[in-house]
């Protein structure tokens, strides 16, 4: 199956919609919690030990950095972690959809875009983006990745879907049985036929100055969350 280009999701479009925006929110929090999504995270940065700073790009729903902080608390430590994303009315859609994101202590979202990050070099010990790469063409993803690398003192995690035939049947089934707003309809499916494989998503990492130190994959291997050493 070859990455389709030329087909836009509809999160990359206006967002007029707030309901549908909010919607969308939910679904994504609630299949990351499904489908392994939001654990594959939490064992991927485990690999790098205690942290105390993780910085969240593209975050979404916040629903994986509201469970990385649990995870660390049920472990008796605590992070701070900053969840980003570039779009002011995804971080309102964000908290509105749940209220556990703005409860959470030591979670805090700001608006920051992935690929000109407004922080000094090495500002977090952990650098994580799910489902961000593959709404990128391989030199923005390069970029953003390089972007990430930066700020990052000790390792980037990707998490993101892998592109397959079984992964597309998967997501099409998935969104249209249980998903309730139209942007996850659209765009789940759409998703898996724009992600990369897991090759080429460490590919893309080694060419951003990235060592790849361990990969994990989620159910029937639809999702892979890569963690990777930075390099001088």
């Amino acid at each position: 199956m070859n990455r389709l280009t030329n087909v836009a999701e509809l999160l990359d479009g206006s967002l007029d919609d707030e309901a549908a925006l909010v919607a969308n929110l939910r679904d994504l929090s609630r299949l990351n919690s499904w489908t392994g999504g939001a654990a594959l995270s939490v064992a991927a940065v485990r690999t790098f030990g205690p942290i105390d700073s993780l910085l969240d790009v593209g975050t979404g729903a916040a629903d994986i950095p509201v469970a990385l902080v649990e995870d660390a608390q049920r472990h008796g430590r605590q992070i701070r972690v900053t969840a980003t994303d570039s779009r002011p009315e995804v971080l309102a859609a964000a908290r509105r959809a749940s209220p556990t994101v703005a409860a959470t202590d030591g979670l805090v979202l700001t608006v920051a875009d992935g690929r000109s990050l407004p922080y000094p070099d090495a500002s977090f010990d952990i650098v994580h983006a799910s489902l961000v790469v593959h709404h990128l063409d391989p030199v923005d993803a390069v970029a953003c990745l390089r972007e990430l690398r930066r700020v990052a003192r000790r390792g980037v995690v990707v998490n993101d879907l892998t592109r397959s035939r079984l992964g597309w049947i998967g997501a099409w089934l998935l969104t249209h049985s249980v998903a309730h707003g139209r942007y996850t309809r659209h765009d789940g499916p759409l998703s898996v036929r724009r992600a990369y494989t897991a090759a080429e998503l460490v590919d893309l990492l080694l060419q951003a100055g990235l060592t790849p130190t361990a990969v994990r994959f989620g159910f029937a291997r639809h999702r892979v969350a890569i963690a990777s050493e930075t390099t001088t």
